[in-house]
């Protein structure tokens, strides 16, 4: 299945798991920018996007689960984040931690919350629509993630 097929699937799992992808790629991209300024909480915010980012790559990716040297406790509570309840509320804590981060002041880390709040919608939306969590075949495919999981 082609990634045009996939997303004319309609499945919101799909695309929870591409907003999941574009997430961590800018919550690494903003983390990274945002550790050079000089309030304190906003380079705290910075670390925990960061962090996030490498989380991330985990859920959304499972084969990264067997190639990398991880621990079985981290094994454990990524394996945990398999439904698309639990991925919507993965990804509406990292989006509200990133929101806390305008209390502060305002930065860029506010795309990071938006692109992760977005994926969390997808996630529920599948979620309250019983649609099956489908794995993209680009990121190592349904069945892959099934095996791992």
């Amino acid at each position: 299945m082609t990634l045009k097929e996939e997303f004319a699937t309609r499945n919101f799992s799909i695309y929870g798991q591409w907003l999941g992808i574009l997430s961590m790629i800018l919550s690494f991209a903003l983390g990274i920018a945002n550790i050079f300024t000089t309030t304190i909480a906003i380079i705290i915010f910075s670390v925990i996007c960061l962090v996030g980012s490498f989380v991330i790559l985990f859920i959304e990716v499972p084969l990264l689960l067997r190639i990398c040297p991880t621990s079985s406790t981290f094994d454990a509570n990524i394996r945990k984040i398999s439904t698309n309840y639990m991925r919507a509320s993965a990804y509406a804590v990292m989006a509200i931690v990133q929101w806390l981060s305008l209390i502060s002041r305002a930065s860029s880390l506010i795309a990071a919350a938006v692109v992760l709040s977005l994926t969390a919608i997808c996630y529920l939306l599948a979620a309250i629509k019983g649609q099956a969590f489908v794995g993209s075949k680009t990121l190592g495919g349904a069945g892959v993630a099934q095996m791992i999981v």
